[in-house]
């Protein structure tokens, strides 16, 4: 499946937060990441998740599609972190 994640964390769990979401998808920009995850790694990523967050203070958001290809996406201006694919 292909997801976009989003967080809102207390500046002191954003660090451990980015590491962790770097360990499963691609860093799009601030707080936001997209790629291609199964369902095993995304309940793996929100365990962690849930293990940084203060859920009564914090916020996580996924969106989910079944396929990259589902979602059109359009970048207005400079992309902060373009997506390289080395092989």
């Amino acid at each position: 499946m292909y997801i976009i994640l989003v967080y809102d964390m207390g500046e002191k769990r954003v660090g451990k937060m980015l590491k962790l979401c770097r360990r499963y998808l691609n860093w799009i920009q601030n707080s936001v990441f997209e790629g291609e995850i199964t369902e095993v790694k995304l309940k793996e990523l929100i365990y962690c998740a849930k293990n940084i967050m203060k859920e009564d203070y914090d916020s996580l958001i996924i969106f989910k599609n079944r396929q990259k290809k589902w979602l059109d996406k359009e970048i207005i201006g400079k992309e902060p972190n373009a997506l390289d694919s080395f092989l």
